[in-house]
């Protein structure tokens, strides 16, 4: 069953019934208690046992129903994430939605010389600044390996490069639990020491179980520190339906399903209470090229089971936008991601990274997170739905203008024209007014943006004495 009904903070399409529900979470259960996991980390395992599931061999581990119920009851159902001036900034419950960019694309593709090359701290730098500019873009990511430091420094320093370029909330990702550990410092040093950092957490973790149904030591390491020190923490597989999960969207749901509430166990094991975020993603394989593919109907109607289960269980969800598996800024791109971008918000994702990611993540568009800017906006006034008090339904102002009148001159006009959605980039001129002002295309105003904000905006630094702490 799917329908379109109001839910928290906006409209909201459900993708399974109750029924539907019941079921997947019912086989995600079993998964847990009869098929099991496998944990490769000494603490893991000596918390699911003392716990009371049952430890088979040396690491297989499996998780009665009753530890997942108790896991769901003592973790948050409301997450607040902050800027680095410390104030509320994204709220994750029930279906508010919340975008941002992501993580890790290995390539850059220039927005003005179409040149595909490795990302350099100061791209990624300027990528950051771009996202801290753009109003519809709620949290930053890391955008880009980074190919001009040492490998084991990676996500420090694009981590440094985020606090240094960006006020916004984060999701950050890191290799393993040292390497959290000297984020989690850094935020720390912005944040006003760890017990600020812990109230007011500036950034999300995300990081990944290795399905099928394995929890690796350097995952376990990362949910473990996490949760010791309050950081939200995302465990979510990165689905490849028909390769690491079942070919089938209700089969990757309910696997996906049941490595996330493994990771939520384990989670509240370390510290009841400490913040998680439901979610997994779908990159399903195209048995033809061998590639996973983004923005497909399946991974959309996974996206929309995660949310409705979320809500079910009642934790903050994480999902994608904005992304496409196209090899270029083309049409195929804007279709992709304008679905996905209006489709989550629908769906109520909680918070939605990816935003500029083509070639299925591999490569990143600054002239795609440019456009989606706008689509956001699109898609946030649609949720706002109609407003249907006594001054809208302008009766009155009927009365007043009568038959054969016209409105341009009434006061209701003149109060409510300026409430109208403006756009950032499109262009709703005539032709001859478009000619006139340069015959410019979308693709040309999107260019010259980006070159404008890149040029003008410049986020709050840091304070010297905290910068240097960063470094």
């Amino acid at each position: 069953m799917q329908h379109a009904g109001k839910h928290g903070s906006g409209m909201i399409y459900r993708t399974l019934d109750p029924k539907q529900i019941e079921e997947i979470h019912s086989a995600s259960l079993r998964i847990l208690s009869e098929i099991g996991v496998l944990v490769h980390h000494d603490e893991a395992l000596a918390l699911f046992s003392g716990a009371g599931a049952l430890v088979e061999g040396k690491n297989r581990v499996y998780i009665p129903a009753y530890l997942v119920e108790r896991a769901l009851r003592s973790a948050p159902s409301s997450i607040t994430l902050h800027n680095r001036l410390g104030e509320p900034a994204l709220l994750l419950e029930r279906s508010k939605v919340h975008y941002g960019a992501g993580s890790d694309t290995l390539v850059c593709l220039d927005p003005f010389s179409g040149e595909r090359r490795p990302w350099v701290s100061e791209n990624v730098a300027e990528a950051i600044r771009l996202v801290d500019a753009l109003p519809q873009l709620d949290f930053v990511m890391s955008m880009g390996l980074l190919s001009d430091v040492d490998k084991r420094m990676i996500n420090r320093c694009q981590y440094a490069l985020m606090l240094k370029n960006s006020v916004k909330p984060q999701v950050v990702i890191a290799e393993d639990a040292p390497t959290l550990a000297d984020i989690i410092e850094m935020a720390a040093a912005v944040m006003g020491g760890k017990e600020a950092l812990r109230h007011r957490p500036h950034f999300a973790l995300y990081c990944e179980p290795t399905s099928p149904l394995q929890l690796p030591f350097e995952s376990v390491g990362k949910v473990l520190l996490a949760a010791e020190a309050g950081v939200p923490v995302n465990f979510a597989c990165g689905a490849v339906a028909g390769a690491s999960t079942p070919v089938t969207v209700a089969g990757t749901v309910a696997q996906a399903s049941a490595e996330a509430l493994c990771g939520l166990v384990l989670h509240q094991l370390k510290n009841p209470g400490a913040p998680f975020i439901y979610g997994y993603g779908d990159s399903p394989l195209d048995m033809r090229t061998m590639q996973p593919l983004y923005s497909v109907p399946e991974a959309l109607l996974l996206q929309g089971a995660l949310c409705d289960l979320a809500r079910f269980y009642e934790l903050p969800s994480w999902g994608y936008a904005g992304c496409s598996s196209a090899k270029l800024f083309d049409e195929q791109a804007v279709t992709e991601a304008t679905i996905y971008t209006l489709l989550g918000a629908l769906q109520g994702c909680n918070i939605m990274h990816d935003v500029f990611y083509i070639e299925s993540g591999r490569t990143g568009s600054l002239e795609l997170l440019v456009l989606m800017d706008e689509v956001i906006s699109r898609v946030r006034f649609l949720l706002k739905g109609v407003d249907t008090s006594a001054d809208h339904l302008a009766v009155e102002a009927i009365r007043r203008v009568g038959p054969a009148g016209n409105f341009l001159g009434d006061e209701h006009t003149a109060r409510h024209f300026r409430n109208s959605w403006q756009p950032s980039l499109s262009d709703f001129s005539s032709f001859s007014e478009w000619e006139e002002a340069g015959s410019k295309s979308t693709g040309e105003r999107i260019k010259e943006k980006i070159e404008r904000l890149l040029k003008e905006h410049r986020p709050m630094p840091l304070a010297p004495a905290v910068e240097k702490e960063v470094d």
